[in-house]
């Protein structure tokens, strides 16, 4: 059992010095190559500050951040790669032996003792009857590449290939996976507006928040704004759905921003 943790492992550099120079080459008769001259530290802070304040994101795609995740379920991942403006690169399930799978407990389920031995009891049926399946599929068409005249080696590599990629299918949403992912800013200022809300399933909104604090640690003056609806716009579009704790929310990321020593925002 795991839960997610995210990585910073790439991100554009000086992110918000290149937003800034982008903003300001659609103001400016300016080349290129002095366009950048005068965005000073402060100067591009405040510069920053009014383009997230306006709503003007589209300079904000010329900034992208790269995480690894890893610790999630399958259904997490399921949700997260429906932010279609990004790129992703996952653990395949079709090339990889998932004998002795990790997998993602529910928090619900880990703190009730009667559902957690029904949860873990599935998991251990599934795991055993994953094994006994891609060992037989294996065994196969081992027998089939050797009929063909494979050597030993190779006719077990390819049957195993094939096993793998039909045993996946009895693998829960709840087993592990790894994904590494990459979204410009102004993707991220969308995925952080729906999936850091209340109403987020909690282990995307976890995975949110850790990607959040990273970016915040980064590019202080882009993100201090940035976090659920009612944070970056002002207010719930959730209607009657609305989790009914704007208070609550907004007063939870400015400490987030304090925590993470952005005085500036």
């Amino acid at each position: 059992m795991s839960y997610p943790s995210v990585t910073l492992l790439a991100h554009t550099p000086e992110p918000e010095k290149i937003a800034a120079t982008a903003a300001k080459l659609c103001y400016s008769s300016s080349g290129i190559s002095g366009i950048s001259e005068g965005l000073t530290p402060d100067k591009t802070s405040q510069f920053i500050d009014m383009l997230v304040s306006i709503g003007h994101e589209s300079v904000m795609e010329h900034v992208s951040f790269t995480f690894g995740i890893e610790g999630i379920s399958r259904a997490c991942s399921h949700q997260l790669v429906r932010h279609r403006i990004a790129s992703y690169s996952q653990k395949s399930q079709r090339y990889v032996n998932e004998n002795g799978f990790d997998f993602i407990t529910p928090p619900a389920v880990d703190s009730i003792p009667e559902a957690k031995e029904i949860f873990d009891n599935t998991i251990a049926m599934i795991t055993q009857s994953y094994e006994k399946l891609a060992d037989i599929l294996t065994q196969h068409h081992a027998q089939e590449f050797a009929a063909q005249g494979l050597d030993e080696k190779t006719a077990l590599s390819k049957a195993k290939k094939l096993a793998y990629e039909d045993a996946r299918f009895l693998l829960p949403n709840a087993c592990e996976t790894k994904i590494v992912v990459t979204m410009n800013v102004r993707s991220l200022f969308n995925f952080f507006r729906h999936r850091c809300c209340n109403r987020a399933q909690w282990e995307i909104r976890e995975v949110a928040l850790q990607m959040l604090k990273l970016c915040l640690q980064t590019a202080p003056n882009i993100f201090c704004h940035a976090g659920p609806s009612c944070v970056a716009q002002g207010k719930c579009p959730e209607g009657k759905m609305s989790c009914g704790k704007i208070n609550e929310v907004r007063a939870f990321y400015a400490d987030l921003v304090s925590e993470v020593n952005n005085d500036n925002c």
